[in-house]
Formats: C-alpha cells, structure tokens, sequence
C-alpha cells in the first residue's frame, strides 16, 4: 500500500490533470515512445511556444481525472505511453504540432483528442492537425475581405486615368 504522502502527490496529479482538461478549448493525447531527449526538447519548445501545455502523465491518473466526465471513452486508448497536450485558446495549436512531429517521427502517434470537452473521432483530429494557424486564417479571411474592396479602388483609379487622359490631349 503506498504511503499517505505518495497517495497525496497522485490525488493532487489527478485535480491538476482535470483543471487543466475542463478549462482548455481542445487537448490531444499521444504515444510519445521511441523519442529522444534532445527530439522532445525541441518538441516541448514549439509546443510551449504556441501556447499549448504538455505533460507526460501515468495513463491511471488520465483515467481518474476523466472518469464520470464526457471524456471518459478516451480511455479505451490509454496503454503504452501516453502524453497529453492541452491548450485554453487555439483549437488546433496541439494537433497541428504533435501530427507535424508524427508525420517525421515513426514510433511517436497520435491516439485521440477532444474539443470543448467532447471526444473527436480520429478522422476529425487529422483534419484539425491539418488546418493552418490561427494568424494564416486571420490573413486569409482578411485578404477574402479586401479583394472587392482593392478591386473598387483599382476600378475607380482606373475611371480617373481615363477621365484625365482626353483633358490632358486637348
């Protein structure tokens, strides 16, 4: 039987992984064996970096710390490895970056993820792996915005030049 202090630890790992579950937006778990230091330094970088926390955690506290919530099927995939990246604000931050380092690295996997506290199907978390950043869409939405608008103004630039073109021959 453990000891009082190491069952305190546990029960105070499992608060701290369900806090972090029940206010993030979306989180991924992943099998991260077969990887090395200096790999998942630069991984825990650009993870950092995007705003999403990822933390290596003992598969039996991910369970306890979803069990009773919507997210307790996700525990069908916990054996092996298991690490669990979660993010408050960008919905595919996570996905992106871990499928990005799966794609490179062959033992490391994506097992399954959620957003707003619902479990995604595998097929739903690649095409969310494989949506552009939040700045790209900004800039693409922005640039769909302004097209007419440049258009109009390239319209009515070119109205002027022809208006000023027969003055300036008289």
């Amino acid at each position: 039987m453990p000891s009082a202090s190491v069952l305190e630890q546990k029960k105070q790992i499992v608060a701290e992984v369900a806090d972090r579950i029940s206010n993030s937006c979306a989180g991924v778990i992943v099998d991260y064996k077969g990887i090395s230091v200096a790999d998942d330094t630069a991984l825990r970088r650009e993870l950092r970096e995007a705003g999403v926390e990822y933390t290596v955690v003992k598969n039996t506290l991910i369970k306890l710390a979803i069990k009773g919530t919507a997210l307790e099927s996700m525990s069908d995939v916990l054996d092996g490895t298991s690490a669990i990246a979660t993010c408050k604000d960008d919905y595919v931050a996570a996905a992106r970056i871990l499928n990005k380092y799966a794609e490179d690295h062959e033992n490391f996997n994506l097992k399954t993820g959620y957003i707003d506290g619902e479990v995604i199907s595998m097929e739903k978390l690649m095409e969310l792996a494989t949506l552009p950043s939040r700045e790209t869409l900004l800039s693409m939405v922005a640039n769909v915005f302004s097209a007419p608008i440049a258009g109009f103004a390239r319209a009515v630039q070119a109205i002027a030049d022809k208006a000023e073109a027969p003055a300036e021959e008289a």
